[in-house]
């Protein structure tokens, strides 16, 4: 899973942070309030697990900011809050989970396992460009009906500009769809999973900008958007 982690306690956070990563999930990692909103609609999560005591914007407006924009993404509280009120604020404004701290790493992974579950179930739609078609719940890509082997990260990548077909998006925003808002990448990093794609899909499927990004065209004489962070 990819995860969002909003909290601003260093100890807590790392902590989590570490744990996640252990059993294998991506987890990226924000500490305010103002962060968490900028990740949340701007790039796609399994699951978010949001403190509610937050610097700048408190969890409970950013996930009602966030549900009111339309943002369906599974959401657990992780707080020292723990009276009944609170529990029922927190899921009035939008939350499909409450844990409170202090609390045991097992029962987190158990509860993302679930809440994942459940949301997965949800059918999300193909993606379809030319001849390629990405299927984000089969995390499947096809051209021509051929099945293409995609590693995850080059998966998301492709995805990511899948859906902004037409607009050119900067290394910043492809970077942080990769591997989040924490984590110092390589300059080269992102190229090489570029060239990967290119050499399964085509040279001339995904187009360089020179100084700014990557994007895939739209059909001949529409004009593209750049899309900068």
């Amino acid at each position: 899973m990819r995860i969002l982690l909003v909290e601003d306690d260093e100890l807590l956070g790392d902590g989590v942070r570490v744990g996640l990563n252990h059993y294998g999930h991506v987890v990226d990692w924000v500490k305010d309030g103002t962060m968490a909103l900028r990740a949340i609609k701007t790039d796609t999560f399994d699951v978010i697990v949001l403190d509610i005591g937050l610097p700048n914007i408190s969890g409970l407006s950013v996930l009602k900011e966030a549900r009111a924009e339309g943002v369906t993404t599974p959401v657990l509280i992780l707080t020292a809050l723990d009276s009944t009120d609170d529990r029922v604020k927190g899921l009035d404004s939008g939350a499909d989970d409450y844990l409170t701290k202090p609390f045991d790493l097992e029962e987190l992974l158990a509860r993302l396992r679930a809440l994942h579950r459940r949301f997965s179930k949800r059918t999300t739609p193909s993606i379809t460009h030319n001849n390629v078609v990405l299927d984000p719940s089969a995390f499947t890509v096809k051209q021509n009906n051929e099945l293409i082997n995609l590693p995850r990260r080059e998966f998301i990548l492709l995805q990511t500009l899948m859906e902004n077909v037409g607009h050119v998006l900067s290394r910043e925003q492809l970077c942080q769809s990769l591997y989040g808002w924490e984590d110092d990448i390589d300059s080269n990093t992102l190229e090489v999973h570029v060239h990967n794609i290119r050499k399964k899909l085509g040279q001339n499927f995904i187009r360089t900008i020179r100084g700014v990004g990557y994007m895939i065209e739209k059909a001949e004489g529409e004009e593209a958007e750049v899309k900068l962070a």
